[in-house]
């Protein structure tokens, strides 16, 4: 079990971190530490705090005790990632869990320089790449493919950008709607393993067809899908221009090629990045949604829409 010593300096830098979480009120404190430590303590220090203080560290076993102490617990299993990567999925996985609200803000203290030495405090604003995402946000595509296919093809990109496959990351596209236009675009990169079977076992709403997409999608090429979910290829490659498209610096061909096809058609992608793991969805050309990979699925929240109600007929 590793350990980090809550020695003087390092518990005058929580009661500093406590103490601006108070000046600023923030909406949490976020302690990231290398190991147990001496939790009532921690404790003892954030007393008097109405806010979630949320200490992480790597191993769910170093955190015995914490919860009864009264903080709120954080395994990360990012022992060998850099600084950025543990505080940034300390974040993401609070969100999650709904320690933190949507585009909240944070006091977090960390050792920056020095294993084991609390050196660092950031006063951080979250972003909407941290909120659950709503039925609302996918609204806009409602008229062109039903929900339903939407959230399960980005539920499976989420999980291919969280999972990867046999311990590898694996980048795919998934494009969805207008299949048929789409396919005047395509090409076979080669033997495409859905040929020939009926639609039954081509419909992603099944999960024995989505784990079967799992394994195909570490071959090359894109899926092509319908709008009720249906797989009409895989493997295909999109001839395309990219004439007069805007990309974020150092996306590659596969995020070119989807946000080009949905300019030619009607469809929408929904592409995984094999470097990062990040879910992004095109429309238009244009980039309208991000997800970033995290340990848990993607939490989908109902939203509530009671329509106005008719005027009276004149």
């Amino acid at each position: 079990m590793a350990t980090q010593r809550l020695t003087k300096h390092n518990a005058a830098m929580v009661a500093a971190a406590f103490n601006l979480l108070k000046t600023r009120n923030a909406d949490a404190l976020l302690v990231l530490l290398d190991g147990s430590t001496d939790w009532k303590r921690v404790a003892e220090l954030a007393d008097g705090a109405e806010k979630p203080v949320i200490v992480a560290v790597d191993s769910a076993d170093d955190l015995e005790g914490a919860s009864e102490a009264g903080l709120k617990p954080l395994a990360l299993n990012k022992e060998k990632a850099p600084l950025l990567e543990r505080l940034q999925h300390a974040l993401l996985e609070a969100a999650a869990d709904e320690l933190i609200r949507t585009n909240g803000e944070v006091v977090a203290v960390y050792s920056g320089f020095q294993q084991g030495r609390l050196d660092s405090i950031s006063h951080l604003q979250l972003d909407e790449r941290m909120r659950r995402l709503t039925i609302r946000d996918l609204q806009m595509l409602e008229s062109r493919v039903p929900l339903q296919t939407v959230k399960t093809v980005v539920d499976l990109a989420a999980q291919i950008g969280r999972e990867g496959r046999e311990g590898k990351p694996v980048g795919t596209l998934f494009v969805v709607g207008d299949s048929r236009r789409v396919l005047e675009h395509a090409n076979d990169s080669g033997v495409d393993p859905f040929r020939g079977y009926n639609k039954k076992h081509r419909n992603l709403l099944d999960a024995k067809v989505q784990e079967d997409a799992k394994e195909i999608a570490q071959l090359d090429g894109a899926f092509v899908i319908n709008s009720d979910g249906v797989i009409e290829r895989s493997r295909q490659m999109l001839e395309v221009s990219h004439e007069d498209l805007t990309m974020t610096k150092g996306l590659g061909a596969r995020h070119w090629a989807a946000a080009a096809i949905t300019r030619k058609t009607k469809a929408i992608s929904v592409v995984v990045s094999q470097s990062t793991g990040t879910v992004r969805l095109y429309q238009d050309g244009h980039l309208v949604m991000r997800i970033e990979p995290m340990d848990k699925a993607v939490k989908w929240q109902e939203f509530a829409f009671e329509p106005p109600s008719a005027k009276p007929e004149d």
